[in-house]
């Protein structure tokens, strides 16, 4: 209930604790508890409010030995300046001291740089002197030792104070900086909630209020570990921060995908322009790219491929994970976290482990010989949890070893997913060339470039290898230019975007070789460009 302004009389302070915290994508729901005993004057209860709060949501409750009546609730906004004498007090005086050390070391800065201004001049003169006047060789090194070693030591000296000067002048602008705000303080902003109640009698009372704080969200983190078993663990994190200016200590933590700050109204549609490019824009863009890529076929490959592909001991007790109560309405997906999370009002980001599990997975490689000479590890994982996989970004760890990060979708139960793994060196792979041939003579007025490959393929694993071996042919952007896929060992079609793929499943310690012939034929008169093999 909510009412713009409580009737006025005897007020009473009602200490209360932070009891549950349900935490949004951009905001939290707080609840708060607190018992006092009422003597059957009381009209209003009053508690203080982080200034985050939307005091519109403000809502009260309540439960008690005798009958109580809530009249409703009003917000106050109060203000409230922190005392900063001492504070101040104690900054002047290490201004004053730090200023006195600057003093000290600028004084012995000048010192040292006169000594060695003299250094200086006495060596200019030696050397006139003994131009003039020679000398025996040991008298003349023995000067020369003294003034090089003088001068040594008073130039890393200066060196010193001068470092010294600097650290103290960072040191002093931090303090004024801070000076200054503190003889210009702002107010402290916080809201006082007033809830109006008729007393029934006397006896114990407790009060809830729940409110929505700003400046709270939480985010899907996973952590998927990955070993040879054919199982990939899943750590369902979230990552929860919030700097709503009170503390979160033991609280009953829950953590929704609602998106209450959407509204209740659909959104309006805008028109939809559209326009041409302008031909200078074309240009350019033709430019840049033609700079940056060696030939626009293999980026077009580039981009599909990223599309497609992608200890015993004794008995020691291991730690168990906080269980996690998950519940679906809708489309709307809650984490009741068990036991009592404390999350600061520090802005930083806290982890609070949901669920971890394992999931089956099938290992695969993929291998593109023609852009690396190594293979991909990828796993196919089904989700087998009776929840959605949330999007959000994973950490992928490989046998213990970080591999890398990810960003997760949107993944349904059952749903099938993969997780690329990086390099393994447990395949070898070999791509050569083994014919280049250009046609002497112009059949039917066309010039024709044969090309063969090699390509040779070591299990060096002590398991099974199931590959997927891409290779890529060049793909004409010309109707003019012809590309045909001789033959190939063993068999295969060009797919889209000239590309050809093997799969196979390569016992241990196994080697196949690949190998396949296209040619390319285009009229005499035109050059084409693109040919980097």
């Amino acid at each position: 209930m909510n009412s713009a302004t409580p009737p006025s009389g005897k007020r009473t302070t009602v200490n209360t604790q932070i009891d549950a915290v349900t935490v949004y994508t951009d905001r939290a729901l707080v609840t708060r508890r607190g018992k006092v005993t009422l003597t059957g004057q009381e009209q209003e209860l009053e508690l203080t409010l982080p200034a985050s709060i939307q005091t519109e949501s403000v809502r009260a409750s309540g439960k008690g030995a005798m009958l109580v009546k809530l009249l409703g609730v009003s917000t106050e906004r109060l203000y409230a300046k922190e005392p900063v004498e001492e504070r101040v007090a104690n900054l002047e005086q290490q201004l004053q001291q730090l200023e006195t050390q600057k003093r000290s070391v600028q004084d012995t800065l000048q010192a040292a740089q006169l000594q060695r201004s003299y250094v200086q001049s006495i060596s200019e003169k030696s050397v006139e002197r003994l131009a003039r006047h020679p000398v025996n060789l040991d008298d003349t090194t023995q000067l020369l030792n003294f003034i090089g070693q003088q001068y040594s030591q008073l130039s890393n000296a200066i060196a010193q104070q001068e470092e010294q000067r600097l650290e103290l002048d960072k040191q002093l602008i931090a303090l004024r900086k801070q000076l200054q705000q503190l003889n210009n303080p702002k107010p402290k902003e916080r809201f006082s909630v007033i809830v109006g109640i008729e007393s029934q009698g006397e006896g114990d009372f407790e009060l809830e209020v729940s409110y929505i704080v700003n400046r709270a969200s939480w985010i899907p983190l996973y952590d998927m570990r990955v070993n040879r078993s054919n199982l990939v663990n899943l750590s369902y994190l979230a990552e929860v921060q919030q700097s709503s200016g009170e503390d979160w200590q033991n609280v009953a933590l829950t953590l929704s995908t609602a998106k209450p700050g959407l509204g209740t109204l659909p959104p309006k549609l805008h028109p939809w322009y559209i326009d041409v490019r302008s031909p200078q824009y074309n240009t350019r863009k033709r430019a840049r790219r033609s700079a940056d890529t060696p030939s626009l076929a293999e980026d077009d490959f580039d981009e599909m491929v990223m599309m497609a592909a992608a200890p015993a001991g004794g008995a020691l007790i291991e730690a168990e994970n906080v269980e996690t109560a998950v519940s679906r309405e809708g489309g709307v997906v809650t984490f009741q976290v068990s036991g009592g999370s404390n999350i600061p009002s520090d802005g930083a980001p806290h982890k609070i482990t949901i669920f971890s599990d394992n999931y089956p997975c099938q290992l695969q490689y993929i291998a593109m010989p023609r852009l690396v000479s190594f293979a991909y590890l990828q796993a196919k994982v089904t989700n087998s949890a009776t929840g959605a996989i949330l999007p959000g970004k994973a950490n992928i760890f490989r046998d213990n070893m970080f591999v890398g990060t990810t960003q997760l979708e949107n993944i349904a139960p059952n749903q099938e997913f993969e997780l690329n793994l990086g390099i393994d060196e447990g395949l070898k792979i070999e791509r050569d060339l083994i014919e280049r041939q250009v046609d002497k003579k112009l059949l039917v007025n066309q010039r024709r470039i044969t090309y063969a490959y090699r390509l040779k393929v070591t299990n060096l694993l002590e398991r099974e290898a199931k590959l997927k071996l891409i290779e890529q042919l060049p793909v004409s952007r010309n109707e003019q230019v012809k590309i045909r896929l001789n033959r190939s060992n063993p068999q295969i079609q060009i797919g889209e975007m000239g590309v050809v793929e093997w799969a196979i499943a390569l016992p241990p310690q196994a080697q196949q070789e690949f190998t396949y012939q296209f040619t390319i034929e285009h009229p005499p008169e035109i050059t084409v460009i693109g040919l980097d093999i």
